[in-house]
């Protein structure tokens, strides 16, 4: 069968994302410092991490990548094997290509095949419609939706999208749809203005998709031969800036950007996020030593995360909210611009 343009641009998304994949990421978690206390009176026995958030075992969780031809679809079943035996919740790529392809629909199926009891989160753009939207998330048998915000890819993208009047779809599709629906940035982050907006729209989660990881606008420059669009590679709010700006949205928020480790982790769940996304950096284990090697850093990190909020002296992730942190003058500049609390 021969490839659409479609299903092509996202085996070279996927090709593009490695490639410029950063083993050091400029998110923002190294403006901010979790001060050590060499008495912390617990013990890692004693520790939950159990977030409270859906029926969620852990605080973090695989996000959106793949799905939409032969090659990621095949990543697709081999991320949710790996989601199956660690417990930890999978969002695929955006299913926009199955809806014109249905031919393509089995590179989806093929999660909930392989993770047939997991919790897994369907993907759509904010263009669609609330009927394309059910028929993602029936594609899955998904537990929620992630309807993705990405106006600076779709400008980049040569065959991208123009207009970008999304607040009032986004609305019908919150309101009609079956599963939650957690609204992400694909990369540029967020404001509190926008969360402001989300949650007038009727937006309960939200994933900020921070600057600092996986670069839609490096990726789609590379794709994009005519407009030199590579000012916009540093565009965008960091995951932590992000996070600032979500400190009294009143919403449920996750961070998704520029996570390399498990402290990255517990610094994005210090700053008020209720789960942390990983996309590029399993990507990357997946491409470069293969799925069981993958598997095996999911699992270190579970082992990781009560040991580290142990040494912190939280028991679980609300007291972990009440440890001392210190932020960098320019974290503490950017705050100050944006008259944002910050959650010392």
């Amino acid at each position: 069968m021969s490839q659409s343009i479609q299903s092509h641009r996202k085996d070279e998304h996927v090709f593009l994302a490695e490639k410029f994949f950063a083993p050091q990421a400029k998110a923002g978690f190294d403006d901010v410092r979790l001060l050590h206390d060499p008495l912390p009176e617990t013990a890692v026995a004693d520790v939950s991490v159990t977030p409270a958030l859906f029926d969620w075992e852990w605080p973090f969780f695989i996000n959106a990548m793949t799905g939409g031809s032969q090659q990621t679809g095949r990543y697709n079943e081999q991320l949710a094997t790996i989601a199956a035996h660690t417990g930890l919740a999978m969002a695929t790529g955006s299913q926009a290509v199955a809806l014109k392809e249905p031919d393509l629909a089995s590179t989806f199926q093929v999660v909930r095949a392989a993770d047939p009891d997991g919790f897994l989160i369907s993907n759509l753009g904010a263009n669609k419609t609330p009927a394309q939207a059910e028929t993602a998330i029936k594609m899955l048998r998904a537990n929620a939706l992630e309807i993705h915000l990405n106006a600076v890819q779709e400008l980049i993208m040569p065959e991208g999208d123009r207009d970008f009047h999304w607040l009032t779809n986004l609305q019908r599709i919150i309101a009609a749809s079956p599963v939650p629906v957690i609204v992400k940035e694909v990369g540029f982050g967020m404001t509190k203005e926008a969360l402001v907006k989300l949650r007038q729209a009727g937006a309960k989660y939200v994933d900020v998709g921070g600057k600092g990881g996986t670069n839609f606008a490096q990726i789609e420059g590379v794709r994009r031969q005519d407009d030199d669009y590579t000012a916009l590679a540093d565009f965008g709010q960091s995951t932590v800036e992000s996070l600032l700006e979500a400190q009294d949205s009143g919403l449920t928020v996750l961070a998704t950007g520029g996570v390399r480790t498990p402290l990255d982790v517990v610094k994005a769940l210090r700053l008020g996020a209720s789960a942390v996304g990983i996309s590029g950096l399993v990507l990357h284990w997946l491409i470069q030593e293969g799925p069981a090697a993958a598997e095996a850093h999911l699992t270190a990190w579970q082992r990781q995360l009560p040991a580290l909020l142990a040494l912190l002296g939280a028991k679980n992730l609300t007291t972990l909210r009440q440890v001392p942190v210190v932020f960098s003058p320019a974290l503490v500049n950017y705050a100050q611009q944006r008259n944002l609390k910050l959650p010392y």
